[in-house]
């Protein structure tokens, strides 16, 4: 089950199985109230929230992780996104009204998407990441067993065609497409289907 907690810019989801969840994204630095107001009014406690995941680390993505993990949520983090968690530092560092936290990535849990399907399982979500790279370098998705799919900023497959050069955009759909996408979820624009 997968609810959206809608505080600021981006859509936060929490994916929620049998024994844990999972937190995909989170919005801007300094956003904090706003999403405890969010879980607040979804029902949810912030002991519900075992892992937080950004499908990349743009600064609208990921500006509240270093402060949930202070509070007992973990960083689920993907091989191919390492070298790239402290990418907006340098964005926060410029406005100190933010209070930003930075990512304590050494103690983050590190898998491959190889390894996301059996990981998800132990927190019983049937699904697995996917890397997107078409939006960023460091992309993932989750694609859950049901069709439901939580891309970040991909862009829809209606974007396809309109790009001139649209190899990472057509090839992220493609492997959505091949593993049962059927409902994409995005961070800035209302669901589609796929």
């Amino acid at each position: 089950m997968a609810i959206l907690l809608k505080y600021g810019n981006t859509n936060t989801y929490l994916v929620r199985g049998a024994g844990g969840s999972l937190l995909i994204d989170t919005d801007y630095a300094g956003t904090l109230p706003g999403f405890y107001r969010a879980i607040k009014a979804a029902g949810v406690r912030l002991g519900d929230i075992g892992y937080v995941l950004a499908t990349h680390y743009h600064p609208d993505h990921m500006g509240l992780i270093g402060e949930l993990m202070q509070q007992g949520v973990k960083l689920l983090l993907l091989e191919h996104q390492r070298g790239q968690v402290h990418f907006s530092d340098a964005i926060f560092a410029r406005d100190k009204h933010l209070r930003y936290t930075p990512i304590a990535e050494a103690q983050a849990t590190v898998i491959s998407c190889a390894e996301s399907r059996a990981f998800l399982a132990g927190l019983g979500i049937a699904g697995e990441l996917i890397a997107t790279r078409s939006h960023s370098a460091d992309g993932v998705a989750l694609l859950l067993d049901g069709g439901e799919c939580f891309v970040g900023d991909v862009e829809p497959p209606a974007f396809v065609a309109g790009y001139a050069d649209n190899a990472a955009l057509a090839q992220d759909w493609q492997l959505l497409r091949g593993g049962g996408a059927k409902v994409a979820h995005y961070a800035h624009r209302g669901d589609t289907e796929v």
